[in-house]
């Protein structure tokens, strides 16, 4: 290895000045040195060292380590190489020039001396680099100042946002206290309450009576002021003193209770007991909502009621409806609507009707049961649908359907669905019987709801049939669904899935093999409750055999829970033609926030779920849609109490 201590080897217009004049001007330490290294260096390695120049200057030791080249050197005659042994960024090996120096007279080197010169390739490599470096640095520096500009203004938006908030209130950061009307006391007095019970229950353990005591006094205090207030101007006006008095109460129990773990733990407590009481109000909830859709308002039970009574009274010769040639008319528009609901039937028509561009070639079959047969038949003989047709008849007349011919009925007459619908031994309290309320919905009973399954032996002689549900109100014409082309296909529907939401694994047991075989568990659901069906097509595909097929299978509900759209997807699968969502929107009857222009837009809408119209529980934002087509000035109406 070199010593560290190395000669500067001076040059004077391209020539050496030797070793020895060098030391003359040095002091004895240097000069010492400096013959330890002569005696080193030979005087072959010192010529090669003193005959190579770098760009800058004459080539140094030190420069062979920054650029990381060995530090063995091998002399060969007059011929120099170095190779350098870490390459450039390009990881290529660096050669070297060879020259030949001749020896000139004397101890010195012939001016033709031997340089390191890089090639010209290697030269322009080198200043494209230099370039591409200099570029980076620069755009590196302008990101810099620029992600440093975008932080300056957001600090200087920040800052003019908290200068400018309302200082004082019970939290700077709440949006709602941007309001001026913000209704802080009603909070502050709601956490002033709960700090007490955290108080009440440490003064208690650490025998502080006179201070649980006081505590008790003061959150009754509170609780008389706050009751069921939700804003300031609730509040009783005795709030701002009861306000003062807790606080006061609760600063001098701070000082003498106050214990962060305990608090802590205190709080924690509360915030799980108060997480329980949401789950099972939650439950609740949902329980009382499935209960609520099961009933049927006061006022449509009176209503029904009363035009029974009316129509059992009427002489037999006045309770036919006009026009009957038009019910087997293929050339007309039909409509299937099997319902229990007076009221909601009569929307269903009047909307149709009132939207319908020539009435009179309109035709509706609707299907009651028997207890509702009369009120049916009397409500639109009193009110008849203009020039339109319409014809009632009662479900529990069609002989061909008993539980021989459909496995329905015969599955409900079975031990096991009546134990399931009717014995007291499952579940009936508000928390745990939620889940199973839904699925013991009368209307999973009625074979008004599985009739959709029969329509071509319920109607024979028609061609198409556009199937309603008593749910809907229609906003538009709706004769061009009998145009509409389905290739094909029996069902005309609008499908309902999005990215994973109503695919065929939201309602079939894909565990189950027969229903893994022969589905998709991604593909698209779709629509109960506006569809339009080709009865031929449905002849001749046997559509109905298919539903007994896999009706039978699942007797022990083992492929789909009760209800009719899984059936129905499973029945129609493959053969359902997608429709254009604009002809039915809908999750009015669950959805707060179905789109108001897709509404308005849309030819039908559908309350599906819970929150029917005619309940109490109905969402008003969409009510007056379906209110619209009700008379409520109607006598038999203001009777029975229904109004808007």
């Amino acid at each position: 290895m070199l010593p560290l201590v190395v000669p500067v080897l001076l040059c004077t217009n391209g020539k050496n000045v030797k070793i020895d004049r060098v030391v003359q001007d040095l002091d004895w330490r240097e000069r010492l040195a400096l013959q330890h290294v002569k005696s080193l260096l030979s005087k072959d390695v010192i010529d090669v060292i003193t005959a190579s120049t770098a760009d800058m200057g004459p080539l140094s030791i030190d420069s062979f380590r920054k650029n990381n080249l060995s530090a063995s050197w091998k002399v060969t005659g007059v011929e120099t190489s170095v190779k350098n042994n870490t390459t450039s960024e390009s990881q290529k090996t660096a050669t070297v020039a060879k020259q030949e120096a001749p020896r000139g007279k004397g101890d010195g080197i012939s001016d033709d001396h031997s340089q390191f010169i890089d090639a010209p390739a290697k030269l322009a490599r080198r200043q494209l680099r230099d370039k591409r470096r200099a570029k980076r640095a620069a755009d590196l520096v302008q990101q810099d100042n620029e992600a440093i500009l975008k932080l300056e203004n957001s600090a200087i938006e920040r800052s003019k946002s908290v200068d400018t908030a309302v200082l004082g209130k019970y939290s700077i950061w709440r949006k709602e206290n941007e309001n001026e009307n913000s209704d802080s006391t009603v909070r502050l007095m709601r956490d002033q309450m709960i700090m007490a019970r955290v108080y009440i229950s440490i003064a208690k353990m650490k025998n502080k009576l006179d201070l649980h005591q006081e505590l008790q006094i003061r959150l009754k205090e509170s609780h008389r002021a706050v009751g069921e207030a939700m804003a300031d101007s609730d509040l009783h006006h005795s709030a701002p003193e009861k306000m003062k008095a807790m606080g006061q109460v609760l600063t001098k129990v701070r000082e003498q209770l106050y214990d962060c773990k305990l608090v802590t733990g205190k709080l924690r407590a509360m915030l799980q007991t108060a997480d329980e009481q949401v789950r099972s109000l939650k439950k609740q909830s949902t329980f009382l909502s499935q209960l609520a859709a099961k009933t049927v308002p006061n006022g449509i039970h009176c209503l029904s009621m009363r035009l029974t009574i009316e129509y059992y009274l009427l002489p037999p010769e006045k309770r036919k409806f006009p026009r009957s040639e038009n019910l087997e008319n293929p050339n007309l528009y039909h409509y299937a609507l099997f319902s229990d609901n007076v009221l909601a039937a009569s929307v269903v028509v009047n909307s149709t009707i009132m939207n319908a561009k020539d009435p009179s070639k309109h035709v509706f079959h609707l299907v009651t049961d028997k207890l509702n047969f009369g009120a049916m038949n009397m409500w639109f003989l009193l009110n008849p649908p203009r020039k339109a047709t319409i014809h009632v008849e009662n479900v529990d007349e069609f002989k061909w359907l008993n539980s021989s011919y459909c496995p329905v009925l015969r599955q409900l007459e079975s031990a096991a669905m009546k134990e399931y619908y009717f014995k007291a031994n499952h579940p009936t309290s508000l928390s745990s019987g939620s889940s199973n309320l839904k699925y013991r919905n009368p209307k999973y009973l009625s074979m008004l709801n599985h009739l959709r399954f029969y329509l071509p032996k319920v109607y024979p002689k028609l061609d198409k049939i556009l199937f309603l549900d008593d749910d809907i109100v229609v906003q538009k014409d709706l004769t061009g669904l009998w145009s509409v082309n389905l290739n094909g296909k029996v069902n005309g529907a609008v499908e309902t899935c999005g990215e994973s939401f109503h695919r065929f694994d939201k309602y079939l047991n894909f565990t189950n093999p027969h229903i893994a075989r022969n589905f998709d568990p991604n593909a698209c659901g779709w629509a109960y409750g506006m569809n339009i069906f080709d009865l031929k097509e449905w002849k001749k595909r046997d559509i109905t055999g298919i539903y007994h097929k896999w009706q039978n299978m699942n007797e022990d509900r083992v492929l789909w829970k009760l209800g009719t759209l899984p059936p129905g997807l499973i029945t129609f699968y493959g053969l359902t033609h997608p429709l254009e969502k604009s002809w039915h929107v809908l999750g009015l009857g669950y959805n707060p926030s179905v789109d108001r222009s897709e509404i308005d837009n849309a030819a039908v809408i559908h309350y599906n779920g819970n929150m029917k119209p005619w309940l109490e529980i109905a969402m008003t934002k969409y009510r007056s849609y379906w209110t619209k087509y009700i008379k409520y000035n109607h006598p038999y109406l203001r009777s029975c109490n229904l109004s808007e």
